[in-house]
């Protein structure tokens, strides 16, 4: 059975895609057989695999560095703006199930949770380490009730929790700290620890900041990793193409890569897989 571990975030748009995506290839450069896993994405830039099947970009992506073929397994849920009519389109496992609206979606997002289970369990037979990327943030208080995309899974299948936040946003300490205040008593226990992403400058002048982020979250950071420039493909760009590995990209991943091994503590990395939950 693989070990898993989570990346959430404080907020939409904070690294969470690129951080799983570079975790993915510096497992695989360790000798790791490894996976990356999104319950669910709402997404509109998908790509049409090989086997006709739908899923969400971020995750081809983020299996291509991981040295895998991308698998439906990856992205079981995925949540597409309709062109066609007003509402959601609902794609099962790669298939179209039905168009749906927002109160639709709370009401059989239960139901959903068998097939989110199965996904993973089949990555989890096959793979040694399983990346798994929430979406927005676990704090969302009145979208959590009977979460499946952050600490939903977390608890579902007992993954450890990094949470990452931008400081290039600004207000870095209330969006860690707000966040593991707000979350619910039984959720705390999952954040391993911290990442501050996005920094601009010398991190070592941030050596307070780090002291005051363990001392009011209680856990440990990660790593403070400073901002870089990379060229990927948008993760909200218009999509519905068909997959074909890019080979350009190797290089991308290798510098991403290589910057975040650098940027974060991989020992305690390491250790929080070992240690789980």
């Amino acid at each position: 059975m693989a070990k898993p571990i989570m990346i959430q975030g404080t907020a939409s748009s904070v690294g969470k895609t690129i951080l799983t995506m570079a975790l993915c290839r510096i497992f695989k450069q360790d000798g790791y057989r490894v996976t990356p896993f999104k319950s669910q994405n709402m997404t509109s830039n998908t790509a049409i695999l090989k086997t006709g099947e739908e899923m969400a970009v971020s995750q081809v992506l983020q299996a291509q560095a991981a040295g895998v073929e991308p698998d439906i397994t990856m992205n079981p849920i995925l949540l597409k703006y309709s062109n066609e009519k007003r509402g959601i389109q609902l794609i099962l496992n790669g298939k179209l199930r039905e168009t749906i609206n927002a109160y639709n979606f709370k009401k059989i997002k239960q139901s959903l949770v068998p097939e989110i289970k199965q996904a993973y369990e089949t990555l989890s037979s096959r793979y040694d380490i399983i990346v798994i990327e929430g979406a927005g943030s676990p704090v969302e208080l009145n979208l959590n009730k009977d979460d499946i995309v952050n600490m939903g899974i977390a608890r579902l299948i007992s993954a450890p929790v990094l949470l990452v936040a931008n400081i290039d946003r600004g207000g870095i300490f209330a969006s860690l700290y707000g966040t593991v205040a707000l979350l619910e008593e039984w959720e705390r226990p999952y954040i391993k620890a911290t990442v501050v992403n996005r920094f601009k400058g010398d991190t070592s002048n941030f050596k307070d900041g780090i002291a005051i982020l363990e001392e009011i979250t209680g856990v440990p950071v990660a790593g403070i990793v400073p901002h870089i420039n990379f060229s990927l493909p948008e993760e909200d760009g218009p999509g519905g193409a068909a997959y074909a590995p890019d080979d350009s990209l190797e290089e991308q991943f290798d510098l991403i890569a290589g910057h975040i091994r650098k940027s974060l503590n991989m020992d305690l990395i390491y250790k929080i897989l070992e240690t789980g939950v």
